[in-house]
C-alpha cells in the first residue's frame, strides 16, 4: 500500500488569526492618531506658536527643521512637532488601508472611509501650509479644524464598522429615529462650526505677537455657541430616549448615552473656560472633548443599523 498524498498545510486559518489581532490594532491607532493631531493642532495655537516655522513647506527659509537661533523661540519646536505628526498620521492612514486590504477581503466599505482619512490627510498638509502662509487667517485656521473633525469621523466609522461582518444592515431602531440621529447630528455640526467662529473672535488666534481675528463680539458669538448647543442637548435627549423605546437592542440606547456623557462634560468644561478667562489648559480639554464627541456620535449614528443581527438570525 502507499501511503496517502500529504495535504499542503492551510495558511488561510492563521492569515484569519493575525488579522483578527492585528486589524483593530491598526484601525484603533488611526483613530487615536487623528484625535492625538487635533489636540496638538490647539497645543501650537493656544501657546502662540502657529508661526513657530515662518514658512512652508521649510520650517524657515533653507531649513525644513528648526535651526538654532531661530527668532521664534521654543514656539519653532511646538510647531514643528505638529509637522512631524502629520507624517505618523499619514503612515497610520496608509497602514489601515494595507491593513483592510490584507485582512479584511479588501471591503468597500471599510476602503472607502480610509481612503477618505488618507486623502484627508494630504489635504490637511496642504491646507496647514496655507494657514501659514496667510499668516494665520482665522478662516483657514476654522477650516483646518473642521476638516479634521471630518477625518475623526471617517477614522471612527472605519473602526467601528470594521467590528461587523460584511453585507446589508439593518435598522436596530424605529426609521424616525434614525433620521432623528442625523438630525442631532446636523446641529452638532452646527455647534462645532460656531465654536471656531467663537476661537476666531477670542485670544487664541495662534500667533504671540499679531492675533488675527474674525471681528465679531467674543460674548456674542459665545452666546449664539451656547444656544446651539442647547438644541443640540434637547436633540441629543429625544434621541437617547426614543433609541432606548424602540431599539432592537439596547446597544443603541447605550451609544446615545454615552454621546450625553461626553456632552455633559464638555459642557462643564466650556462654561469653565469662559468664566476663568479662558485658561489655555481648560480650552485643550474642551478641544478634546469636541473631538471624542464625534467619536461617540459616529459611534451611535452607526450602531442605528447593524449586520449582526442578520448574522444571527
Amino acid at each position: 500500500m502507499t501511503a496517502p498524498p500529504l495535504s499542503a498545510p492551510s495558511t488561510t486559518a492563521p492569515a484569519a488569526s493575525t488579522g483578527a489581532v492585528w486589524l483593530p490594532r491598526i484601525l484603533l491607532l488611526n483613530l487615536v492618531v487623528e484625535v492625538l493631531i487635533v489636540v496638538t493642532g490647539g497645543l501650537v495655537r493656544l501657546t502662540g506658536s502657529g508661526l513657530g516655522c515662518p514658512t512652508w513647506p521649510q520650517c524657515v527659509p533653507g531649513s525644513y527643521t528648526p535651526v538654532p537661533h531661530q527668532e521664534e523661540g521654543f514656539h519653532r519646536y511646538i510647531e514643528f512637532g505638529n509637522r512631524t505628526l502629520t507624517s505618523v498620521v499619514g503612515i497610520a492612514a496608509l497602514l489601515a488601508i494595507v491593513a483592510v486590504w490584507r485582512w479584511a477581503d479588501r471591503r468597500r466599505d471599510l476602503l472607502v472611509p480610509g481612503f477618505v482619512v488618507l486623502g484627508g490627510v494630504a489635504f490637511q498638509a496642504v491646507l496647514g501650509g496655507i494657514t501659514v502662509l496667510t499668516g494665520l487667517s482665522p478662516v483657514t485656521v476654522a477650516a483646518h479644524f473642521l476638516v479634521s473633525m471630518v477625518l475623526v469621523t471617517a477614522a471612527a466609522l472605519l473602526f467601528f464598522r470594521a467590528q461587523e461582518p460584511a453585507g446589508p444592515r439593518a435598522l436596530t431602531v424605529h426609521p424616525l429615529v434614525e433620521r432623528l440621529g442625523w438630525v442631532t447630528c446636523g446641529v452638532a455640526a452646527v455647534v462645532l462650526a460656531l465654536g471656531t467662529v467663537v476661537t476666531g473672535s477670542g485670544p487664541h488666534s495662534g500667533d504671540a505677537d499679531e492675533p488675527a481675528r474674525l471681528g465679531f463680539d467674543p460674548r456674542t458669538v459665545s452666546w449664539l455657541h451656547a444656544d446651539a448647543v442647547m438644541l443640540f442637548v434637547g436633540l441629543l435627549v429625544a434621541t437617547w430616549v426614543a433609541a432606548r423605546l424602540t431599539g432592537t437592542s439596547s446597544r443603541p440606547g447605550r451609544a446615545w448615552a454615552g454621546v450625553f456623557a461626553v456632552t455633559v462634560v464638555q459642557g462643564l468644561v466650556g462654561y469653565t473656560q469662559y468664566f476663568t478667562g479662558l485658561p489655555w489648559a481648560v480650552v485643550v480639554v474642551h478641544m478634546l472633548l469636541a473631538t471624542l464627541l464625534v467619536v461617540a456620535l459616529t459611534r451611535a449614528v452607526h450602531s442605528q443599523r447593524s449586520t449582526l443581527l442578520q448574522h444571527a438570525a
